[in-house]
């Protein structure tokens, strides 16, 4: 479980890199868009090859991978709604819409974002006895964008950067224990469980990335995030094959 917990905690650590980098560096809110595209498309192979694909080589049906892909939908909608709500729906905007939010809501939704690409991270250690190379760089690789795009607009929202760079060391302490969670939760499941699991942070990461990060994306990047964001699939096929 410790093992999980330090692979959890490295993958998400690129939530608080991308934010030193942010603080650091003043990016254009169009390069901004076109990195937040790359991470998607990243993000699409890792969902296709690293979780959809895997489970359906662990189910003997099509239940679990049904099931699952629409639960994950379904309960990340939901939770993103009520972040919404109480004020967090803009934990993505590069422009500074987060000033009219919830600080706490903000940072439940970021950690909403995050939490089922943690959780495969240790089921997949669980399951072959080692991490996913692909995933963990797909995971890796997503966040950066993620997190430069959210703290751009946290800073032009007027929050402190201390407070920033606290938020985000949070949310990766977080993402690890939820690495954890998934090694110590499944270790008794039988295959179609695991399969659920999989598709299940599939659909949550799809829904998170079609109702968030994309549209932030297309809206601060244009049309070539389209490119941005075929070449960051590609960059993860890649990654993938090699693994």
């Amino acid at each position: 479980m410790a093992g999980a917990f330090g692979w959890g905690l490295l993958a998400a650590s690129s939530l608080l890199l991308g934010a030193v980098v942010a603080l650091t560096f003043r990016a254009g809110r169009r390069l901004i868009g076109l990195v937040m595209g790359f991470g998607s498309g990243v993000l699409i192979s890792a969902v296709a090859f690293d979780l959809v694909e895997e489970a359906s080589g662990k189910s003997t049906g099509q239940g679990a991978l049904i099931g699952g892909l629409f639960a994950g939908c379904l309960v990340f909608f939901g939770g993103d709604v009520l972040i919404e709500r109480f004020g967090g729906g803009s934990r993505k905007d590069t422009g500074g819409d987060q000033e009219a939010g919830s600080p706490l809501a903000i940072v439940l939704g970021t950690v909403l974002d995050g939490i089922p690409e943690s959780v495969v991270i240790g089921l997949t250690i669980f399951q072959g006895g080692e991490v996913g190379a692909a995933y963990l760089v797909a995971v890796f690789i997503s966040n950066l964008p993620e997190a430069i795009g959210s703290t751009t607009g946290l800073l032009a929202a007027g929050w402190r950067r201390s407070r920033i760079l606290w938020m985000w060391a949070v949310i990766v302490v977080v993402s690890a224990l939820a690495s954890a969670a998934g090694y110590g939760l499944f270790q008794d499941s039988s295959p179609e469980v695991v399969a659920f699991v999989l598709t299940f942070a599939a659909g949550a990461i799809l829904t998170m990335l079609a109702n968030t990060m994309m549209p932030e994306a297309y809206e601060e990047g244009g049309r070539w995030v389209g490119v941005a964001t075929t070449l960051g699939f590609a960059v993860a096929y890649a990654i993938h094959l090699v693994d």
